[in-house]
């Protein structure tokens, strides 16, 4: 009503469109389900999901999450969870991803730690999850399960999840190997769910949030542009890159050993996918390119870009400055922006 009132009021010019703005705070299923004050999620990322980077998202009025198997066990987890308490009163999320992996962690010892804590918003991804969503749904925890595809996110809802994270090719990290863009997921979520969804890979700004609104989304989940602010425990140099990187600058590595993911694309990922070339499937051949270390070296020691094989979205596109999280939160996202010159 008030957005018509102020339409019906405002003078409108063909030629000389003059902004309207509308300064509305959005409220979406995603928002009321979780107590927080704008639909945002910060989602998990590996050696960036730490407890000051998860409580800067709350404390600005999104969803902060902590990456779980960032730890190096179940206990380092819950002391960075409990770091976080100490840090926010605001809702926060821990995020266990279940990916293909030479030594698998102890995936059960992380998740009984979620629920000791008293976490209870989990962001699950990767693969087969049947058995962490009946553990944590048992422990009256809200579970957000993020897809690349609508046949995952169906098995989802089946299994008991109570959001969809619906996770486009545009991505950083794993994309799945199917290929479709949240242009098309996004509408098919709509379709298809009978349980809310967010979309997430490639978002990083209000016209975005705005279109996946309109596509039938209760929100929006990012990783890349998050990188990009001034809490996240990463090198100022990685920040810059992601500054002055387009939509060109990733690249795709580990597709032959179908676990494919989104990089920042660089001489190491070029070495990689050269190897590939020459030895499609064989993991080995490369593993000591993408060896988690690596990068964190990169992120926290040494700020070189190239070095080693990074997860980062086409976001980067998107982003022109380094803002502390509750500017980007709640100046950059909090309020829904409609110009005179959009049709209605």
């Amino acid at each position: 009503e008030e957005i018509a009132r102020l339409l019906t009021n405002h003078k409108r010019s063909v030629l000389h469109p003059t902004p309207l703005i509308v300064r509305m705070p959005i409220k979406t299923k995603l928002t009321e389900a979780l107590g927080i004050e704008h639909p945002l999620i910060q989602g998990g990322m590996h050696f960036v999901g730490y407890a000051e980077m998860a409580a800067a998202v709350s404390n600005g009025g999104g969803l902060g999450t902590i990456t779980a198997l960032t730890q190096p066990n179940a206990e380092a987890l819950r002391k960075e969870i409990r770091k976080c308490k100490a840090l926010t009163k605001k809702p926060f999320a821990v995020n266990l991803t279940l990916l293909p992996v030479v030594t698998a962690p102890d995936y059960g010892s992380f998740a009984k730690v979620i629920v000791e804590e008293g976490v209870k918003i989990v962001e699950t991804a990767g693969r087969n999850p049947k058995k962490f969503i009946k553990f944590f749904k048992e422990n009256g925890c809200y579970v957000i399960h993020k897809c690349v595809a609508i046949r995952h996110a169906l098995t989802a809802q089946r299994l008991g999840a109570d959001m969809i994270s619906m996770d486009g090719f545009e991505c950083g990290g794993h994309p799945g190997e199917e290929d479709i863009g949240n242009w098309i997921l996004l509408a098919q979520a709509a379709r298809k769910l009978k349980i809310p969804f967010v979309a997430s890979g490639g978002c990083a700004n209000g016209a975005q949030l705005a279109a996946a609104l309109a596509l039938g989304a209760e929100g929006m989940n990012m990783g890349t542009r998050f990188m990009a602010t001034k809490e996240a425990p990463i090198r100022p140099e990685i920040k810059k890159a992601l500054v002055e990187g387009d939509e060109r600058a990733t690249t795709l590595v580990m597709r032959s050993v179908g676990n494919t993911e989104r990089v920042y694309k660089n001489s190491a990922a070029e070495k990689v996918r050269e190897i590939e070339a020459e030895n499609p499937g064989d993991f080995m051949a490369f593993r000591h390119l993408v060896r988690g270390e690596n990068y964190r070296k990169s992120f926290q020691e040494t700020g070189d870009t190239k070095s080693s094989v990074w997860s980062c979205g086409q976001s980067m596109a998107l982003i022109d400055s380094v803002p502390s999280c509750k500017e980007l939160v709640s100046l950059g996202f909090s309020y829904l922006f409609l110009s005179s010159f959009l049709l209605f």
